[in-house]
């Protein structure tokens, strides 16, 4: 009896609690290196059989993005750039074709600030070799010769699965629109198997569709000159964050520093930034528009803003000042006091 008394009590505190708090709902998980990043995908709230075979087409289509957009090894884009190379027609591969289209519309949008057709000049500054201790800044000269017939996505003319170019140097990179860009097509395929509460985190740009239970996803934004967050946002539904930073890949040569991200009117590394983080909810617009807007720098990133519909800005420049949106400096908690170095537009 006295072990019955004892269940009875487990049992009616057991029921209480249950009543009194959710039970919390199951996350599935799963981390995918690719694009150069880890990428973390969570599905909430999904029955366990349909999350695996879910997470493992996720998986799946991103080793086939990465297979078939990579501007490094031998793939479907590196064949279409050795045939444009040799002004010849490529015969693309279908998963690229969207890629261009979708690229030429952003590259207008952004005065050609988002130039995906400069892989030529990114090979010059060696960043697909990041890692050889040998590596080096291409001489003024070579950039000179660039800049000369410098190539933009207008040179490129696109008949059905056919691709040509009236500039040899046109060589595409889609480095800072391909992850985005895959980023929406997992999240199409999510919906059409009935998975709505989802989050893809790739190397801290994030985007989420549904809810997380009860909180929100949070996602903070790494300070461009010290090992901490200096700010952080709660995202919502349909929303991508997106972060250009000149700390994501850099070297140094004779003791000078060289980042990644390069102003295809100059031909070298963008200055002005160090940061740029946008939200929008397409996560191939708010890739390819941090990366424009960090080449616009302070001076032009509100132009560029608008002409690309980005109402949700923050820059940080090499000051240290910070540019917002009227609409970002609403969304945003900083880590520290900053209304010292603070700018906001109240234009956009």
């Amino acid at each position: 009896m006295k072990r019955m008394r004892a269940f009875f009590v487990l049992l009616c505190i057991t029921l209480l609690s249950l009543s009194c708090n959710k039970v919390p709902a199951q996350e599935s998980k799963r981390t995918i290196l690719k694009f150069g990043t880890l990428i973390d995908v969570t599905l909430y709230d999904v029955e366990p059989s349909l999350a695996q075979k879910a997470l493992d087409q996720i998986e799946a289509n991103f080793n086939q993005y990465h297979d078939n957009w990579s501007s490094w090894q031998d793939s479907p884009l590196t064949r279409a750039n050795q045939k444009l190379a040799a002004r010849q027609t490529a015969q693309l591969h279908p998963s690229i074709i969207p890629l261009i289209k979708k690229s030429q519309q952003l590259s207008k949008n952004s005065h050609e600030l988002f130039n995906p057709s400069i892989n030529q000049l990114i090979s010059l500054w060696q960043f697909h070799r990041i890692d050889d201790p040998n590596i080096q800044p291409p001489s003024h000269q070579d950039i000179l010769e660039w800049l000369q017939n410098k190539p933009e996505m207008t040179d490129l003319k696109l008949d059905g699965q056919q691709l040509r170019s009236k500039n040899p140097l046109t060589q595409l990179n889609f480095g800072a629109f391909a992850k985005g860009y895959a980023i929406d097509l997992c999240f199409d395929y999510l919906q059409s198997v009935g998975i709505n509460n989802a989050v893809i985190n790739a190397g801290g740009d994030l985007s989420v569709r549904g809810q997380h239970g009860e909180r929100p996803w949070k996602i903070g934004i790494r300070h461009p000159r010290e090992d901490n967050i200096i700010a952080w946002l709660e995202a919502q539904d349909g929303e991508s964050i997106f972060t250009s930073g000149d700390y994501e890949r850099f070297y140094e040569y004779n003791g000078r520093r060289y980042h990644h991200i390069l102003d295809p009117r100059t031909g070298y590394p963008a200055r002005g930034s160090t940061s740029v983080t946008v939200i929008h909810h397409n996560a191939g617009t708010a890739d390819a528009a941090a990366t424009a807007l960090f080449v616009a720098g302070p001076e032009r990133w509100q132009e560029i803003a608008q002409s690309m519909g980005i109402e949700y800005v923050m820059l940080i420049d090499t000051q240290g000042t910070i540019h917002m949106t009227t609409k970002m400096a609403k969304r945003i908690h900083f880590s520290q006091n900053q209304s010292d170095n603070i700018v906001i537009d109240k234009s956009l």
